[in-house]
Formats: C-alpha cells, sequence, structure tokens
C-alpha cells in the first residue's frame, strides 16, 4: 500500500473534534500543506481554527528527513500551543506513527498522532498530548485531499 499522505506533495483539508478534559467537543476545521526539498526533507505547515469560538487557531511547522528506503524519520516542529518540538515517524502499511516531546518543558508534555488510511485521498487522524503520565486532551479528525 502506497501512501499519498506526508510521503507526496499536496494540500489537504481537515475536519474533526479536538477533546479536552471535563469540556464538550469543540468542532475543528483546517489545511495542512506538504512540500518537498531536495530528496529526503519535508516540510508541513499545518493551521486548525474553531469555527464559532474564541479559541486560539493552533499552528504546526514541521521539518523532517525521510530515506525513501526506509520506514522511520525525525522531525523538528514549531507548535503555536506547545512551543519546540522533536519528534520521530514509523511509516507502516496501512498508518503513519509519530510521537513527539516537548523541548525544555517543565510540564513533561509529549504526543502522539495516528494517521491511518481510509483510501487514496483520506485519512483518519487520532492523536493525543500529555503531561507527564495525564492525557490532557485529544484530536480526532478526517484529512481529505484536495487537488
Amino acid at each position: 500500500m502506497t501512501h499519498t499522505f506526508l510521503l507526496e506533495a499536496g494540500r489537504w483539508h481537515i475536519e474533526g473534534y479536538w477533546f479536552e478534559r471535563n469540556q464538550l467537543p469543540q468542532p475543528l476545521k483546517g489545511r495542512s500543506i506538504i512540500a518537498w526539498q531536495q530528496e529526503d526533507w519535508f516540510t508541513m505547515v499545518t493551521k486548525l481554527v474553531f469555527p464559532d469560538s474564541d479559541r486560539e487557531e493552533i499552528s504546526f511547522q514541521y521539518r523532517g528527513r525521510l530515506n525513501e528506503e526506509e520506514r522511520q524519520y525525525t522531525y523538528v516542529l514549531q507548535h503555536s500551543q506547545l512551543g519546540r518540538v522533536e519528534g520521530e515517524g514509523w511509516v507502516l502499511e496501512k498508518s503513519i506513527i509519530q510521537r513527539y516531546w516537548v523541548l525544555g518543558d517543565r510540564q513533561r508534555r509529549s504526543g502522539f498522532e495516528t494517521f491511518h488510511r481510509l483510501s487514496e485521498h483520506r485519512y483518519h487522524l487520532a492523536s493525543g498530548i500529555l503531561a507527564g503520565h495525564y492525557l490532557t486532551s485529544t484530536l480526532e479528525a478526517t484529512f481529505e485531499h484536495q487537488p
């Protein structure tokens, strides 16, 4: 199975929900743009907004390296709420899984993301942010490729 998300340049539309402990789910929308420079280097810029809410938007700026012959990659991320982040990912047959950790963070925040391939142009994302050993928020969304 070949992945189109992350492994190919493109634009993706995002719709889903943000969940925080003891709060109602918040609908979200967004966009993600993936580009490849040189052979092994990718960038991904993502913005999430919360319609009909006063919640601040969340932005992500990734830069990573994935060797074509390998199934693992590393990346750095500037996250609008978490700050500087480092992470790693694995490209599996039906999913792309990432884990990350916030640099210099007293709360010891970290997180995970699983992009499960539904079809060539659709992925389901399930992710979470942890503070120490406790889950503080999760996100569930669909990514759809835009031609």
